[in-house]
C-alpha cells in the first residue's frame, strides 16, 4: 500500500512535483486535485452522470471501472466496483485491465475515463472484455480526441506523448501514467476501425461522440489551478453547447461506446 500523502494541507499542485509520474502517490493527488477544484470536479460529475444514465441500456450485472484510482466516481455511482492496476486507498480491486479477476459474462459495463491510451495492448484489453461482459454490455470510455485544435494542445502542450502515425496498438513502457499515446483511442476506433471489426465482430461501435472543447481547458485539469472561477461554469456549458457544430475541429475528448452483441 502507497504511503499516505503527508502534510495535506500542501498545495497538491505543488505536492505532486515531488513524486515520479507512476509513483502511486501521484495518483492521489490528482484525486486530491479533483476534489479541490469546483470546476475540475463538475466536469468529471458530468462524465460519471452520462455513464450512470446509459446504464438503464445495459443488461443486469456488476458495473466495473478500470483506472478509478484516481477519480470519486462511487460518489455518482455508489454501485461501481473500481479498479486501478495500482494498490490504492478506496479501490475495490488491484488489476490490470487485461485480467479483471470476475466470472466469464457477469459484467454489465465496463467504464473508463481517460484510461484506454494507457493500456499497454488494447487487443488484450478488449479481449477480456469480450469475455466479461455479459450480451447487451457495454463499455462506456471517455478519451482524449483528435481534432484541429486539441492536436496542437496535445502535441506540444501536454507531457504525455501523441502519435497519431503509430503503426501499433501496443504501447512502450511499463508505467500504468507514463506508458502513453494519447492518439490510441482515434487509431484504433478511426484510423483502424475495420480492424477493430475484423478481431472483435461481436463488439459493435455504438457512439463515437466529440464534446468538453473548453472547460477542461479552463479547469487547468490536474496541472495548475482553474483559470477562471467556478461561477462561470455554467456560461462555459452554454458555449459549449452553442459550440456543437464545431465540435470536430475543437473537442478535447470524445465519449466511446462499444457493446457486446446479444447472443
Amino acid at each position: 500500500m502507497p504511503r499516505p500523502i503527508e502534510g495535506s494541507a500542501m498545495n497538491p499542485y505543488a505536492q505532486k512535483k515531488s513524486f515520479a509520474i507512476d509513483d502511486p502517490r501521484t495518483t492521489l493527488c490528482h484525486r486530491e486535485i479533483i476534489q479541490q477544484n469546483p470546476f475540475l470536479k463538475s466536469i468529471y460529475e458530468s462524465w460519471y452522470s452520462g455513464f450512470k444514465s446509459y446504464l438503464s441500456t445495459v443488461p443486469d450485472g456488476a458495473v466495473v471501472e478500470i483506472g478509478a484510482g484516481g477519480g470519486f466516481s462511487k460518489e455518482v455511482i455508489p454501485e461501481v466496483v473500481t479498479s486501478d492496476i495500482q494498490e490504492l486507498p478506496g479501490v475495490d480491486l488491484q488489476c490490470g485491465a487485461d485480467k479483471i479477476p470476475v466470472a466469464a459474462e457477469s459484467l454489465s459495463a465496463l467504464f473508463m475515463v481517460n484510461v484506454l491510451h494507457h493500456i499497454p495492448n488494447v487487443e488484450d484489453f478488449f479481449h477480456e472484455a469480450m469475455r466479461v461482459l455479459r450480451p447487451g454490455g457495454i463499455v462506456y470510455m471517455i478519451e482524449p480526441a483528435r481534432t484541429l485544435m486539441s492536436s496542437v494542445i496535445y502535441r506540444f502542450l501536454h507531457h504525455e506523448p501523441y502519435l497519431p502515425k503509430a503503426e501499433s496498438w501496443t504501447i512502450a513502457g511499463e508505467g500504468p501514467l507514463s506508458g502513453a499515446n494519447i492518439a490510441l483511442p482515434w487509431i484504433v476506433f478511426r484510423r483502424d476501425y475495420a480492424r477493430f471489426q475484423s478481431l472483435f465482430p461481436a463488439l459493435s461501435l455504438e457512439a463515437f461522440e466529440y464534446h468538453t472543447p473548453f472547460r477542461y481547458l479552463l479547469s487547468g485539469g490536474v496541472s495548475r489551478p482553474s483559470f477562471i472561477p467556478f461561477s462561470w461554469y455554467p456560461a462555459v456549458c452554454a458555449l459549449e453547447s452553442l459550440n456543437k457544430p464545431f465540435m470536430r475541429l475543437n473537442a478535447m475528448f470524445n465519449t466511446i461506446i462499444v457493446r457486446k452483441d446479444c447472443q
